[in-house]
């Protein structure tokens, strides 16, 4: 039995007792609030099966309180209007946690939403589990206590990106930021600019465009060309780095990338061979893992059909840390207390094929290990149908990956 079945077990049922609680009790409602229709759908999906396979494991295990934990799924349609409307919807349904993460913008509605309905709703409160969207605000003056990030930011992104490439000599002296123009790409455009000095680069230019609006990225991509960036630092995901990368291949872009998503399922295949070189700064990679990382990649696939890419690995292990704090939060009146289990999310701590993860209760950012892997035809797991995948150069703990809270996060509590 790997650790991670181990910690699921553990984190199912919570004493004897309350394992054998009467039928009639309240099961746990997660309400998944995601991107499941339009451009950015696949990202969306990515999100759906990494949460159905950990709530399947919580429920093989005994689910909570005697009682199957109950996963509702709701689509946003990609836009914060769409999750505000659904946000309402799962509330009426009873849901007592919201689990969303693509699109910073679409995470920026729902803290926002859930924290007024908690306001208006004492002993009704949902918590916001926040699987995807890095906006740096989320965790600075937007933060607040039933908000709860299980991904990174920018500033841990950009800062383990730019030491795995000075560690595999690939940096260069010139970089280029190309971002979409919201929250989460102004985010990487400023930590690109900020670790400047520690990377020993200069930013040669910058360019913000709109998000998932363009469809042909050639004129960009000639800026990037014409520039004589070494380098290229990016936050896009989803269709904006497809097609960037599509764009790069047919332009034969010399420059090489250093990425946040280049594990996104079909961005290797698009780039062919010029994805040769590039890097990829993310949450998972299994040789770079422990002893029971391959079982996790083994289980996943199974289950899924592919094994865990992207964002998936995160949202996964983002649930265990709920299942963690679940199995310390006893039923009061056969019912979860979303507060008292919103204080035991603040200290959950898991252990991960990557290395420990755990909650800063300070502004409810996790602190999780991060892996720089660069493409190469030498990786062991291969992706996207090609002859290539991930080779890792660097894994840093949780701890040398931390940046600092940010001042901005003045979090109220209740009470």
């Amino acid at each position: 039995m790997s650790k991670l079945d181990i910690s699921l077990i553990a984190g199912a049922c919570i004493v004897a007792t309350a394992c054998a609680a009467p039928a009639a009790a309240e099961p746990v409602k997660i309400g998944l609030v995601e991107t499941l229709s339009g451009p950015q759908a696949s990202s969306g999906q990515a999100y759906r099966s990494a949460v159905r396979f950990a709530v399947d494991r919580i429920n093989q295990a005994g689910g909570w309180n005697g009682e199957p934990v109950q996963l509702l799924e709701y689509d946003n349609q990609g836009g914060p209007a769409g999750a505000a409307d659904k946000l309402k919807a799962a509330a009426a349904d009873g849901v007592h946690l919201i689990v969303q993460g693509a699109s910073s913008a679409i995470g920026g509605q729902i803290t926002e939403d859930v924290r007024k309905y908690n306001l208006r709703n004492a002993g009704k409160e949902m918590v916001y589990i926040n699987v995807g969207a890095e906006a740096l605000e989320l965790t600075g003056e937007k933060c607040n206590f039933y908000h709860f990030r299980f991904a990174s930011n920018a500033q841990v992104r950009v800062k383990a990106l730019i030491e795995g490439m000075k560690k595999a000599n690939a940096l260069g002296t010139k970089v280029y930021a190309i971002n979409q123009n919201y929250s989460w790409g102004q985010d990487m455009e400023q930590a690109t600019v900020d670790n400047q000095k520690a990377g020993g680069y200069t930013v040669v230019a910058k360019t913000l465009h709109d998000v998932n609006r363009i469809q042909d990225f050639a004129p960009y991509v000639a800026r990037i060309a014409a520039s004589g960036a070494d380098t290229v630092i990016t936050g896009n995901w989803s269709n904006d780095l497809l097609l960037l990368m599509k764009a790069s291949k047919a332009a034969g872009l010399k420059a090489r990338y250093g990425t946040v998503y280049l594990d996104q399922p079909g961005n290797l295949a698009n780039a062919g061979d010029l994805a040769q070189g590039n890097f990829v700064v993310h949450t998972f990679n299994a040789e770079a893992g422990q002893a029971d990382a391959q079982q996790f990649v083994d289980d996943y696939r199974a289950k899924n059909g592919s094994a865990p890419v992207f964002v998936e690995p995160q949202t996964f292990f983002g649930m265990l840390m709920v299942a963690d704090a679940l199995k310390r939060t006893p039923p009061e009146d056969g019912k979860l207390n979303v507060n008292t289990f919103a204080k035991a999310l603040e200290s959950a701590r898991i252990q991960t094929p990557m290395g420990e993860m755990s909650m800063r209760e300070q502004d409810h950012q996790v602190q999780m290990p991060m892996v720089v892997s660069v493409v190469s035809r030498d990786a062991k797991l291969k992706v996207d149908g090609t002859d290539m995948g991930f080779t890792p150069v660097l894994l840093l703990s949780a701890h040398e990956a931390a940046t600092p809270p940010q001042a901005s996060c003045q979090m109220k509590r209740p009470g």
